[in-house]
């Protein structure tokens, strides 16, 4: 899984991750069925991995800006709650300037996304020192024709969500099985939690399915097909250009991502998966028994 949480720099717009997780247009197309993972004629469907996943984040290279150094780690969570999959997603990074300034900045992401898409309890905490504290929180619902949001913090409001939109779990699935249907780019509407203001737009670009054998420092994920990717995030209102961030990232069939590529505008950083951890199943998951009709 990639990451899902898109945190705001020190100098500049948020970033996502993965993340990340997600989700194509609505309307019944065939688009519309993978962003559910569905998959399409002639191919498997998509099964995701539950999964531990911690990244190195060192710096890649720099623009022109005030930052001259940077560094930090993530820890990925992706557990199988049954009849939802639950998210958790904490990022260390630290900065210094040109100046001397130094800042460290913390976030923590957790989000419980129902397995059909259609329910989402999301919270996302950042803070640090040279940082605002930042709360977003609250739930998402989403049906065939649409669905809103319901936020409570940083103040109770609600913001509508056009039909097709996706949660991060199944913006991933998507880009997975778009990928090994053999398409060259996909644009989902994605609602993550990370933003007050509702929805994003996401433009990804997929370069190839790769089938195994990959080369890889986790021996785990040698034996899996992957794709080399790159996310584009925008504004859901203005589509502003260019995008309010950037990632590239090579996923694999079970949706784990080793490496990423992440454009803060003043500086890129790069992302190495040092250890992958895969997560049991639940031994026991309730299932509903319809009555016999009378």
């Amino acid at each position: 899984m990639s990451p899902v949480i898109r945190t705001r720099a020190p100098v500049a717009p948020r970033w996502r991750g993965l993340c990340m997780v997600l989700a194509l247009m609505a309307g019944g197309t065939g688009s519309a069925r993978m962003a559910h993972g569905a998959a399409a004629p002639g191919v498997a469907p998509v099964v995701l991995a539950p999964h531990r996943a911690v990244y190195d984040l060192t710096l890649e290279s720099v623009s022109g800006g005030e930052i001259v150094s940077a560094s930090g780690s993530m820890t990925y969570v992706l557990s199988d709650a049954c009849s939802a999959w639950s998210t958790q997603q904490e990022l260390n990074l630290q900065t210094a300037s040109r100046s001397g300034t130094q800042t460290e900045m913390k976030t923590d992401y957790a989000v419980l996304e129902d397995k059909d898409g259609g329910h989402m309890v999301f919270r996302t905490h950042q803070y640090g020192s040279g940082v605002a504290e930042e709360k977003i929180s609250g739930e998402a619902t989403m049906t065939a024709t649409g669905g809103q949001v319901r936020y409570t913090q940083p103040t109770p409001h609600v913001v509508p969500l056009a039909a097709g939109t996706v949660f991060p779990v199944g913006h991933t699935r998507a880009i997975i099985a778009a990928a090994r249907a053999g398409q060259a780019s996909i644009d989902p509407v994605l609602f993550d939690g990370t933003t007050e203001k509702g929805a994003i737009d996401t433009f990804v670009v997929l370069m190839g399915w790769k089938p195994p054998p990959t080369a890889t420092d986790i021996a785990a994920l040698s034996h899996l097909g992957s794709v080399v990717t790159h996310v584009a995030y925008y504004d859901h209102a203005t589509h502003d250009m260019p995008p309010d961030f950037d990632v590239g990232m090579r996923y694999f069939e079970n949706g784990v991502s080793d490496r990423l590529d992440m454009n803060f505008g003043e500086f890129r950083m790069r992302g190495t998966l040092r250890t992958f951890t895969p997560l049991p199943a639940p031994r026991h998951c309730s299932v509903m028994v319809q009555p016999p009709a009378r």
